[in-house]
């Protein structure tokens, strides 16, 4: 099954051939030409053919993705928290940013361009692995949602490093004022490289590199075939979820050390 949804994501996010649109719509096309003709006979307007065909078969809206979850999850986390600056880092524009600045101003770092001005939405161009020294202790409150994981594969123009994901959470710790909260979401399960998508995190490798960093664990979900999950044992929980094949795990960490050097090396 795997192997299946391996072909499926080549298929249909990299080439942009959908099977399963694609036999939904051919199925469709009888019921199309139905209701175009009963639709005919009472109509004497102008009318232009521009099927929809698969649009029958869907919900009315999408609740099984998971970055759905994580996104309402988190913008309600920030709008109780109500930080004094929020930076979010490489996170969808037009998700989970999206969701935190319908009600508040929201800076975004990424290593991409973004050229689109959106109302309380401050863009900056960045690359946090390896980020300018001004960054230090920038702001109380930090959000890296589904992102952490590319660091250094290279798929978004970022340079090839191994050990990106470090570098990149080391400096966004040092982003993060002393007490500040930081919200992270990144694939959990065996642990591995699929390239270059992604990496999948043994939630223990976390948990291990964000005390490593100063950060404090006060909360863990996770979201699992489209169910979100508020943890009450994360120490069980991660020692399940580091034997699945996928999750994506959602971290809520507060800074509680000294600072961590930024790191500057050009690797």
């Amino acid at each position: 099954m795997t192997m299946i949804r391996r072909v499926y994501w080549i298929l249909y996010a990299q080439l942009g051939i959908n099977p399963i649109m694609m036999l939904r719509s051919l199925f469709g096309l009888s019921r199309y030409v139905v209701d175009f003709f009963q639709f005919r006979t009472k109509y004497t307007g102008r009318i232009e053919l521009l099927p929809c065909l698969h649009d029958w078969h869907e919900e009315g809206g999408s609740t099984q993705d998971e970055y759905f979850w994580q996104d309402l999850y988190i913008a309600q986390k920030i709008y109780i928290a109500n930080p004094k600056k929020h930076v979010d880092i490489g996170s969808r524009i037009d998700g989970f940013v999206a969701h935190v600045a319908s009600f508040r101003a929201i800076e975004v770092f990424d290593i991409r361009p973004v050229t689109s001005d959106v109302p309380n939405i401050v863009f900056k161009q960045a690359d946090l692995m390896n980020p300018s020294q001004s960054l230090v202790q920038y702001c109380d409150s930090v959000s890296c949602l589904h992102a952490l994981e590319h660091f250094g594969l290279g798929r978004y123009g970022d340079p090839i490093n191994p050990l990106g994901y470090e570098a990149g959470l080391k400096n966004m710790t040092n982003i993060l004022q002393q007490h500040g909260l930081f919200y992270l979401s990144v694939p959990i399960g065996i642990a591995r490289v699929e390239f270059n998508a992604h990496r999948v995190f043994d939630p223990n490798e976390i948990l291990r590199l964000a005390e490593d960093n100063g950060l404090l664990l006060e909360e863990f979900a996770w979201v699992q075939s489209g169910v979100l999950t508020k943890s009450e044992n994360p120490v069980k929980n991660f020692e399940e979820l580091a034997c699945s094949r996928y999750a994506l795990g959602i971290f809520t960490f507060r800074k509680h050390t000294g600072l961590v050097a930024i790191n500057t090396d050009d690797n």
